[in-house]
């Protein structure tokens, strides 16, 4: 590709500036089995971006996005301002049952199988149809023993910021070892639930987890605590 100039009276051409693609190398996340199942394949995506990288992408692409006096970033997380417990549903599993406190009082509301699949696929649609995505891969859990390798993919920069700050960062080296992840969570929380094909939904907004798939499904809500109290 060229661009046309003058010089003394005649046109000439110079190579033009490259393009510079938007995200990073995809190849940790296409490989990863959690990808080939669900399908996730988003047109660029950011891992583990430093917060400067966040804030820019927030406020170049986030309305409402501002930095505060404290050097805070503020965002605008729609409807909700909290959790929405009504909202909250927990796959019913075989073999998983006895770990999930169910009945009148409990926020864990069941949820089938296949709900959750089609809330997956809304989301995985969704987020292969943005712009770009912020991949998060951290741990959850200070000892080595227990640790649980975590992936947070989201459409808001925002959201990745909190994830960046809720998980425990990886070294470079971790990073490049990290391998499967142990769980995976999916948040379209910009694009609300079909509730033609989910009777289970609070209206537009559903947070759903698959303790056996080990996956987190958020929709209908940009509260970002959504990710560490669903």
């Amino acid at each position: 590709m060229t661009n046309p100039r003058q010089i003394a009276g005649r046109q000439t051409s110079e190579p033009a500036m490259p393009l510079v693609k938007e995200g990073q190398d995809q190849s940790f996340l296409l490989s990863s089995s959690f990808s080939r199942e669900s399908g996730i394949c988003p047109k660029a995506c950011y891992r583990n971006a430093a917060p400067a990288v966040l804030y820019e992408k927030a406020l170049l692409h986030e309305p409402g996005t501002h930095v505060v006096s404290s050097g805070a970033l503020a965002a605008s997380s729609g409807a909700h301002t909290g959790r929405c417990p009504a909202a909250k549903h927990v796959v019913a599993e075989a073999g998983c049952e006895s770990q999930v406190w169910r009945g009148p009082a409990s926020p864990n509301h069941a949820l089938d199988e296949r709900a959750f699949l089609r809330n997956r696929k809304t989301a995985v649609s969704f987020l292969n149809s943005v712009d770009r995505v912020f991949v998060v891969d951290g741990y959850a859990c200070w000892d080595p023993e227990c640790r649980m390798k975590v992936r947070v993919i989201a459409s808001l920069a925002h959201h990745a910021l909190f994830a960046t700050n809720m998980l425990m960062r990886p070294t470079q080296q971790q990073l490049a070892d990290f391998g499967e992840p142990d769980f995976v969570v999916y948040n379209a929380g910009a694009c609300p639930a079909n509730k033609c094909d989910n009777a289970h939904a609070a209206g537009p907004t559903s947070i759903d987890v698959s303790l056996g798939r080990r996956q987190m499904v958020i929709l209908g809500t940009r509260y970002a605590g959504e990710m560490k109290k669903g």
